[in-house]
């Protein structure tokens, strides 16, 4: 089946199974490579899009970077040395090329890691770096690694060299690069390693993932935990798809777009979750946060109810706070993997540990405080049971921990707003 009879004609886009979760249109809008679209392929459908279709330059990824080694007139060189093919352009005599310009992002996003973190960009030189999976990225990333000097060793779930020898074969390990699904939207927060892992790594210095979406997968949110720096795949998405754009357009754009774009995408994307005691003023600065910034607005307490079919008020009634609390958990965890959000969370989500790297993973968490005077229990059966001075003891130092940002109310509800966005830089 040719182009024509099942997908629409393509100048520039992305070649994949399942790519709802892909940030790359937004960032080819701002590079100038347009229209760039998604276009999803059973495989039966992958060899004629690529030999008989007209399109202009297309980018690949899961599952059909190796499929497309076969499918190619011509192999240039980073191609051939990953074993992969993650771009594709058409030469002036109509043939299909096949490039690889993933070496070069994971190239970029590490020297900047190892300048920002490590203090030069051939820090890693000398030093054994865990590469987590053996698919076409973690190619791509063992030749970045040994081009930086370092010695890399691929991870997998068989051989010498597996998930559970880590912590006896590599704890001399200084970087560890995730190159695996696993973690990636909507399966997060996740982590490959075993638990406990990263603890029996004393010479850690990075922890590096490919994936870009969270922001913080659960291996980046475990190494937060230990104060190790870490990088997610965003500049590594920008990065390639900086190279793949200017060879199809055939100008060098400049390099300073990855940063800048980078940020643009992170600002977009990320969620603004609002942290503090009932009656705060979350649900009503959320609101106005929400029309101001672009974002969908969900209300924890809405969103619990519609979810299911009660109030929290009336679970907490008939089934008692800790029932409520693990369904709260639940429901958190569904919502906070989303982006581009404003999330108002209940009073009482910091009561329970695990829910803060639900919040991290994809948010700013920004604590609204509000003097206690003002604050009303009316309809909050927690601030009626015990009181409101009670609950403030118990969570305003878990509020202030939690929080990237605290915001003091300004006297109304847009004002709040307004201040976070200034706050946050949007």
């Amino acid at each position: 089946m040719g182009e024509s009879a099942a997908h629409s004609p393509v100048t520039y886009g992305l070649l994949g199974r399942t790519l709802k979760h892909s940030w790359s249109p937004q960032i080819h809008e701002r590079l100038g490579t347009v229209p760039y679209e998604l276009v999803e392929l059973e495989p039966s459908e992958l060899a004629a899009f690529v030999r008989e279709g007209s399109w202009q330059g297309l980018n690949c990824t899961i599952p059909y970077k190796r499929d497309l080694l076969g499918l190619v007139d011509e192999l240039r060189p980073n191609a051939k040395r990953i074993g992969a093919v993650n771009t594709l352009l058409h030469g002036p005599d109509g043939r299909v090329i096949g490039d690889n310009t993933d070496l070069f992002g994971f190239a970029w996003m590490l020297g900047r890691f190892c300048e920002r973190h490590l203090g030069t960009r051939d820090a890693l030189r000398g030093s054994k770096a865990l590469v987590l999976g053996s698919g076409g990225a973690s190619k791509a990333v063992v030749a970045a690694l040994e081009d930086a000097g370092a010695t890399p060793v691929v991870i997998s779930r068989h051989g010498t060299n597996t998930y559970e020898t880590i912590r006896e074969r590599h704890a001399d390990a200084a970087l560890i690069v995730n190159t695996t699904p696993v973690g990636m939207y909507p399966n997060c927060p996740a982590s490959p390693l075993p638990d406990k892992t990263l603890e029996a790594l004393p010479g850690m210095r990075g922890v590096v993932d490919v994936v870009y979406n969270p922001e913080r997968t659960g291996i980046m949110l475990d190494a937060d935990r230990l104060q190790i720096p870490v990088e997610s795949g965003l500049a590594m998405l920008v990065g390639q798809a900086w190279l793949s754009s200017c060879m199809w357009q055939g100008v060098e754009l400049d390099e300073a777009l990855i940063g800048s774009i980078e940020r643009q995408i992170t600002l977009q994307c990320r969620n603004i979750a609002l942290i503090g005691m009932p009656g705060s003023g979350k649900t009503s600065a959320g609101r106005n946060l929400a029309e101001l910034t672009g974002r969908t607005f969900v209300d924890m307490d809405v969103d619990f109810a519609r979810r299911y079919g009660k109030t929290p008020a009336k679970v907490i009634q008939d089934a008692g706070e800790q029932a409520f609390r693990k369904m709260e958990t639940a429901a958190l965890a569904e919502v906070a993997k989303g982006s581009n959000l404003v999330v108002s969370c209940g009073g009482g989500v910091v009561t329970r540990p695990e829910n803060l790297p639900l919040l991290r993973q994809n948010s700013s968490v920004v604590m609204i405080d509000r003097k206690l005077e003002e604050l009303s229990s009316r309809g909050r059966p927690l601030s009626q049971q015990r009181g409101v001075a009670a609950l403030a003891e118990e969570r305003m130092p878990l509020y202030r921990a939690w929080a990237d940002l605290v915001v003091a109310c300004t006297g109304s509800a847009r004002g709040d707003a307004l201040e976070i966005m200034r706050r946050l830089g949007l």
